[in-house]
């Protein structure tokens, strides 16, 4: 049975379990021990029960469930006073996803139409309506042989065929042999060129590949991936394969005819859809610093899990990730505390928890690629946590470890720092089995930090190893082990005191992996 909470609920239960959550604490030690301490297990179970309890439905992205915990996380911020990370005070970075299918819909050319998936092959879910059409024989611009003398086709809807010419022995213009050139042979190249020629809507006339593009579209429909992707809201084209029948109505003497030339059509439109937009969220919030505030360090983990099995059950995610989400909420209160004593870092540090990490990385894709809060080049670490609160079986009798990932991919010194913070205050027994690069699992590629990787940013990844229950039901908050889950939150949070704090900015020395 489903246990269902109002979102104000939760809140009032989530600011009744913070402790020592005094905003102007009279600290007057500067030492992290005196911070680190208000990093607990108590505290840390506190919250983990509820965010991976039943009310949040295993926040599968884009649920209410995930609404919820954005929400969860951000009325905590604002309950210790950790302001947002963006510049008008929201919490929420919103990320535009949709859900990828086959796409769907009609060609319509005065009172004929025409049907998607036979007539026609859709590339996108752009829609289109026009009165001409600027049709450019085989679209080739070449030395030997070119469509494109007067004629403009910037922001046209174009016409093409497939191939190129041949003289009436058969030879090919172009290659002046019976071998056709990549004119032929990359039909996609071809569409390519013609949108970054300013092209608004390609039509490739292809009746050689439609039947096997045919085949293809149908395998797919019938086999949906329900894949999720980033939204690219800034897309102005239109792409679609055409079979014979859209391609005469166009230009009756297409087959016979390559001489480029602007045609009127009465009436054209193509209505297309093939994604489901979901609507998900990033949640940022920041202590800035002090002496050097336009320097950040991004502690991130990933705030969605898998959602409901088949038949309703609720996978909770409490380590995957609740863990590291919860690790970076007492993080987050123990540079808070110092700060408010007057001790807060010299850089600034980024509490970013990433939405679509398990659609593929997609919250923190959208972060680094498509927009940053802050410059990627003023981000001079990326500590990620993902799932630090369980055993793996490989390591049961040893329990007091966790797997390090990435640490010296791109910075001797970041490794040097990781190592020296853990033999100061935590002593765990730091196993770098997965941070090598031959390694199979490919773990360094397989979450959130990896995108901040890619752009040079030095990266730590915190990880327990997988388990019995790893993205099953039984991932639950009574299986965590919270003396670790408060030791494994300590070293991160040392870690990140060091980078803060240290007199010269992180240095990369060592090219990505």
């Amino acid at each position: 049975m489903k246990i269902i909470l109002s979102t104000l609920f939760i809140f009032f239960i989530g600011c009744n379990t913070t402790q020592n959550i005094t905003p102007k604490q009279k600290v007057i030690d500067i030492s992290p021990d005196v911070y680190g301490k208000t990093i607990t297990e108590a505290d840390l179970k506190k919250h983990l029960y509820i965010y991976a309890s039943n009310a949040f439905e295993g926040r599968e992205t884009g649920t209410e469930g995930q609404k919820k915990a954005v929400n969860y996380i951000r009325d905590y911020y604002k309950t210790i006073q950790v302001p947002a990370a963006q510049g008008d005070g929201k919490y929420f970075q919103n990320v535009p996803l949709h859900v990828k299918y086959v796409p769907s819909g009609s060609f319509v050319i005065g009172n004929s139409s025409y049907n998607s998936g036979s007539d026609f092959i859709p590339i996108g879910d752009k829609n289109i309506s026009f009165e001409e059409v600027v049709y450019i024989g085989y679209g080739i611009e070449d030395q030997l042989y070119s469509d494109f003398t007067n004629i403009n086709i910037k922001n046209k809807v174009v016409l093409v065929k497939e191939g190129e010419p041949k003289n009436d022995l058969g030879i090919y213009l172009l290659t002046n042999s019976e071998k056709p050139s990549s004119y032929t042979t990359d039909s996609m190249g071809k569409i390519t060129t013609l949108l970054d020629k300013g092209a608004k809507a390609v039509l490739l006339y292809a009746p050689s590949i439609m039947p096997r593009v045919v085949a293809s579209y149908t395998r797919t429909r019938d086999n949906p991936s329900e894949r999720m992707e980033l939204l690219q809201e800034n897309t102005t084209s239109f792409t679609a394969i055409i079979g014979s029948g859209l391609a005469n109505k166009l230009n009756p003497e297409i087959d016979i005819n390559h001489v480029p030339q602007v045609l009127k059509v009465k009436g054209a439109s193509a209505i297309i859809s093939n994604s489901k937009k979901i609507a998900t969220e990033n949640v940022a919030a920041i202590i800035r610093g002090t002496k050097y505030p336009e320097e950040y360090i991004i502690l991130s983990s990933h705030l969605d899990h898998i959602g409901l099995e088949d038949n309703g059950v609720i996978n909770n995610g409490a380590d995957d990730d609740g863990s590291g989400t919860v690790a970076l909420l007492e993080i987050a209160q123990a540079f808070k505390i110092a700060k408010d004593a007057g001790h807060g870092p010299k850089r600034s540090i980024v509490f970013l928890h990433v939405t679509g990490e398990e659609k593929g990385l997609l919250g923190s894709k959208y972060y680094t690629d498509i927009a940053p809060i802050f410059p990627l080049n003023q981000t001079i670490a990326n500590l990620n946590i993902d799932m630090i609160g369980r055993i793996d079986p490989k390591r049961k009798g040893n329990d007091n470890y966790l797997y390090l990932i990435g640490s010296d991919r791109l910075s001797t010194e970041l490794h040097q720092i990781s190592e020296t913070a853990n033999r100061n205050s935590t002593n765990i027994s730091l196993d770098y089995t997965y941070n090598n690069i031959s390694d199979p699992n490919r773990y360094y590629y397989r979450s959130d930090h990896y995108n901040f990787a890619k752009n040079n940013i030095p990266v730590i990844f915190y990880f327990n190893g997988t388990h019995e229950d790893y993205h099953k039901p039984g991932d639950t908050p009574d299986k965590i082990n919270y003396n670790l889950l408060e030791n494994r939150t300590k070293l991160v949070y040392y870690t990140a005191w060091e980078i803060a704090n240290r007199k010269e900015r992180l240095k990369l020395d060592k090219n990505l992996n």
